[in-house]
């Protein structure tokens, strides 16, 4: 198990390094898919439906922050990460009937790592306490 998360990882990353930057954010998604295509060995099928249960991911994540926005609020870290959590949980029960049970679990691998900044703590200064003073 350990092995096959390195390896993806390794892919990833070479894959990533050896495109270099995207131009923007349309070829960043549609490689992000391609990757997902590859890693995931999913079938035309599949990838397009994968395409839209991301795109509709996404697009409620950004439905969620315009809402705040236009509302003048800022959700801070907690209702964000709480906010993330839900969403994926939705998205995840989109794809379970699309991916395979291998499919699903390497997909939740890979999300966990691209995602990993919403499960290991608020981001430095989130909280309101100075940080502790090194010796």
């Amino acid at each position: 198990m350990k092995a096959t998360v390195l390896a993806l990882t390794l892919l990833c990353t070479g894959v990533a390094l050896a495109e270099g930057p995207p131009a923007d954010n349309t070829s960043r998604e549609a490689r992000h898919l391609e990757d997902l295509a590859t890693l995931l060995d999913l079938t035309n099928a599949q990838k397009a439906q994968v395409q839209t249960i991301l795109e509709e991911e996404h697009a409620k994540m950004k439905q969620s922050f315009e809402q705040a926005k236009a509302a003048g609020t800022k959700p801070d870290w907690q209702q964000m990460k709480a906010l993330h959590q839900q969403i994926q949980q939705e998205t995840l029960q989109k794809l379970a009937p699309v991916l395979s049970a291998s499919q699903l679990k390497k997909f939740q691998i890979l999300s966990s790592q691209r995602h990993g900044r919403f499960g290991h703590g608020p981001p430095p200064g989130a909280d309101s306490a100075p940080p502790a003073p090194q010796s």
